[in-house]
């Protein structure tokens, strides 16, 4: 706790809160504000009042009617304001609501925010100005939407030791990669597939290339494993390379293809990764479909638990949102704050390099004899062992499918290279990561 203290709001006292953005997510915070005013003030001890929305145009088409005389354009006045107490931060990217942000803790103002990308890139700053100001800075809605993951990681797990945290946190990838799984559709088509319905935006670049999951994976590695970590620590592939051939591969092994962000704990260092992975349908990451998401926790004392549901859209992501302003109003009114930045621990990232994985490799081959052996040879001089490996086709159609067993990724990557330059290997097809089995 910082050395300023809150003041405490008279407990009769109306908590003025500030809206900023007003689109799918915005529209509906403002909707639910008004629709559950009455249940708001009896959970949180005081009404909270709508000072203001702050948006970019006054004239453009919204979701929800604004109540009259509330819109303005003029963002920095409406944080500024002595009788806004609660700020409640939709409009994402980085400005302007680093400033936005800033502003509203200096005027000493709690903040709820949705923005991923902003406490991913610069989280200290944010936690660094709520501890000066003795304000708070919530943000549960700024991964998978309306499931509550943060919170008991920064809360619940708080006397526990998280070891490893495994999530679908993207839902337009999951969909991709879903409709190629049960219709055999290639990228392109389940692509356009998930942009006639909504769930793809026109450029899908942040999605689909695992930017989105990048920030999320670092905020979650953060709190699991109280340390700084930003999205540019975090090692990143997206989907756009997946193709039948593998899905089709990963069905042949009782797998499926996943885009799955990664925070494990490694020799006391944390390893952060997103990528796609075959996982076995066993898992329970496997059975999330369509557009959902999931997030799978591993911890020391309380073993595996599993989040699961809707993890983006308007009205999901608004009841993370208003579950977040429930408790810093009443924080305010209590004249407290909750848990600031956890980052004591303070852990190396390690590079990908020096990630542990297991890697499934498709080579087309020469069908001759000592191919096999070879190939194997190429595994063992990177110190890497084979789990499993299978000769598919024959003459021109062959191909070997290795699966090896748990080496860093810096091996395993060699020895996918020097697997490459052999004279009888036509070409290595396929190379993914295999999570979520044994060693």
């Amino acid at each position: 706790m910082g050395e300023h203290k809150a003041e405490v709001a008279p407990r009769a006292a109306a908590l003025g809160v500030a809206v900023l953005g007003c689109g799918s997510v915005g529209s509906q915070v403002v909707r639910l504000l008004e629709e559950q005013a009455a249940d708001l003030e009896a959970r949180i001890g005081a009404r909270v009042e709508l000072r203001g929305v702050a948006v970019r145009r006054l004239d453009a088409p919204r979701e929800v009617e604004v109540p009259e005389g509330l819109l303005t354009t003029d963002a920095q006045g409406l944080v500024s304001r002595d009788d806004v107490d609660l700020v409640i931060e939709v409009i994402g990217g980085i400005e302007p609501a680093r400033s936005l942000v800033l502003t509203a803790l200096e005027h000493g103002a709690s903040v709820v925010t949705a923005n991923k990308a902003l406490l991913a890139e610069d989280g200290p700053t944010l936690y660094e100005a709520a501890e000066r100001a003795g304000r708070d800075l919530y943000y549960e809605a700024a991964v998978a939407g309306a499931i509550p993951i943060l919170r008991p990681l920064r809360e619940s797990l708080a006397g526990d030791k998280v070891t490893r945290v495994l999530g679908i946190v993207n839902g337009t990838t999951n969909f991709v990669l879903d409709k190629m799984d049960t219709t055999g559709a290639g990228f392109a088509e389940a692509l356009e597939e998930a942009q006639e319905l909504g769930y793809a935006e026109a450029d899908p670049t942040a999605d689909v290339e695992g930017f989105d999951a990048a920030a999320k994976a670092a905020i979650l590695a953060s709190l699991a494993f109280h340390s700084r970590v930003t999205a540019n620590d975090v090692h990143r592939e997206g989907i756009s390379e997946v193709t039948a051939a593998d899905v089709a591969s990963a069905r042949e092994m009782g797998a499926v293809v996943k885009l799955l962000a990664i925070a494990e704990l490694t020799d006391g260092a944390v390893a952060v990764r997103v990528h796609p992975a075959m996982i076995p349908r066993s898992h329970p990451l496997a059975s999330v479909r369509e557009a959902f998401n999931a997030v799978f926790v591993e911890s020391e004392a309380a073993g595996q638990l599993m989040f699961y549901g809707p993890g983006a859209g308007g009205a999901p992501t608004a009841s993370a949102v208003l579950g977040d302003l429930v408790t810093v109003a009443r924080n305010r009114l209590a004249g407290t704050r909750g848990a600031g930045e956890s980052a004591y621990a303070a852990r190396e990232v390690l590079p990908m390099g020096r990630t542990v994985t297991r890697y499934h490799v498709a080579i087309d081959v020469d069908d001759r004899a000592g191919v096999l052996a070879a190939v194997a040879t190429a595994f063992a001089e990177q110190d890497v062992s084979i789990q499993t490996v299978r000769q598919e086709g024959r003459d021109e159609d062959a191909q070997l499918v290795v699966v090896s067993h748990r080496a860093t990724d810096a091996q395993l990557s060699a020895t996918v290279e020097a697997v490459r330059a052999m004279p009888f290997v036509r070409e290595v097809t396929s190379v993914m990561r295999v999570e979520g089995e044994g060693e």
